[in-house]
């Protein structure tokens, strides 16, 4: 059975944050809400709560999964790139983004997409998810929380905790957060190259 913990949106508590890192580098697959919509997240490394991503998502192993870091310095530890792509970068975050880069050699290989190299990475523009992110220390690897066959992600904590009672190991609820998610632009060539339109605004991409 999930935990289930009811966070202030504004003023996150300390104590439930704290909570909240500690079972996910215990190993806890948690559900968490973000500047677009809920996802799933594990601590980076933990080869279980990836593998329960996959099965809750029924995801292929050409999946990109995604590091949301708290900052740039973080960002920059597990991606390579150049002065044009970090100033593109730099000009749309934090925000509604997920960018495609090579990936260095922190990244697990258990995360990189098979052929490119490449991984996800973000800077989420929520406090609830920069407070457990400036907790954890670390990224979390994370995904949409898209059930197969529905068109539209799960937004609302509680049935959340409803539905996934028994397939992840804790519930963070701030209200209401996105019901869109990111949009996804590939800078792995160097060029922005738009995968999904989401709740980034696309223009300065095209």
């Amino acid at each position: 059975m999930a935990r289930y913990f009811d966070v202030h949106p504004q003023n996150p508590q300390p104590r439930s944050i704290s909570a909240v890192a500690d079972s996910i580098r215990s190993g806890a697959l948690v559900a968490y809400p973000t500047d677009s919509c809920y996802a799933l997240g594990c601590q980076l490394g933990n080869r279980d709560g990836i593998d329960r991503i996959r099965s809750i998502r029924n995801l292929d192993d050409r999946h990109h999964f995604t590091l949301v870091c708290q900052n740039f310095a973080q960002l920059g530890q597990f991606v390579q790139i150049d002065n044009d792509v970090f100033r593109a970068i730099k000009a749309a975050t934090p925000g509604s983004y997920t960018f495609i880069l090579p990936a260095t050699k922190e990244v697990p290989r258990q995360l990189l997409h098979p052929k490119k190299r490449t991984v996800g990475v973000r800077i989420p523009d929520h406090i609830v998810t920069q407070a457990l992110l400036a907790e954890l220390g670390q990224p979390l690897v994370s995904s949409t929380l898209l059930l197969p066959d529905e068109a539209e992600p799960l937004t609302q904590g509680w049935e959340i905790k409803e539905r996934l009672d028994h397939v992840v190991d804790a519930v963070v609820d701030s209200g209401d957060c996105g019901t869109e998610p990111t949009t996804v632009v590939d800078f792995s060539d160097g060029e922005a190259e738009i995968l999904r339109r989401g709740a980034g605004p696309t223009a300065r991409f095209e």
